[in-house]
């Protein structure tokens, strides 16, 4: 890894350290499924992948890909839904729930995740996550819509009861036109 790595790299980092095979996982923002993928290769034969997108278009690549994988379609369950919605759909606890937030890449980029629907969803991961388990938060403040949204959810971590979470944030200061940047948070009881 580089002396600094991309934070959706050092993410996937921290993930691999929390994960173990057999594991239920959730991807809360779907997208291409490159982070679906990227789960479900780390939980094994063994595990679920829960995923999430509003577009109907990013559940079609995400399965795609999977297939292509040669990932088993009972390994994953892609849900036409908003990340907001992930409690009517997961009751097992969950090891990690990644969230890449922002436009799906090479689609149309007015279809945004907003504050409002991403902290509904922040504060249900906190009730699925199991002690020791992770969320991950890529930030895109660099959009229309995504410096609102970044700070709700810095605003929403940095509220987090010591006690419970460990919140740690990670990003280049000094890059140009709002860079993207990383939240951690690991529950800690």
């Amino acid at each position: 890894m580089p002396a600094f790595p991309k934070p959706i790299h050092l993410s996937h980092h921290f993930i691999r350290e929390a994960l173990n095979a057999g594991d239920t996982v959730i991807d809360a923002t779907l997208g291409n499924g490159h982070d679906a993928l990227f789960l479900a290769k780390l939980v094994g034969e063994r595990g679920v992948v829960f995923g999430f997108d509003v577009q109907k278009s990013a559940i079609q690549s995400s399965s795609e890909l999977m297939q292509s994988s040669e990932i088993s379609h009972d390994r994953y369950h892609f849900l036409h839904a908003g990340h907001e919605e992930m409690n009517g759909h997961v009751v097992d606890e969950v090891s990690v729930i990644m969230f890449n937030l922002g436009y799906l890449p090479n689609a149309d980029k007015s279809v945004i995740t907003t504050e409002d629907t991403t902290l509904l969803a922040l504060e249900q991961s906190l009730g699925l996550l199991k002690v020791g388990g992770l969320v991950s938060i890529m930030c895109y403040p660099g959009h229309d819509g995504g410096d609102r949204e970044a700070d709700a959810v810095r605003k929403w971590c940095s509220e987090l009861a010591r006690e419970n979470y460990r919140v740690a944030e990670y990003g280049l200061l000094n890059a140009p036109n709002n860079p993207p940047f990383l939240v951690l948070i690991e529950k800690t009881k």
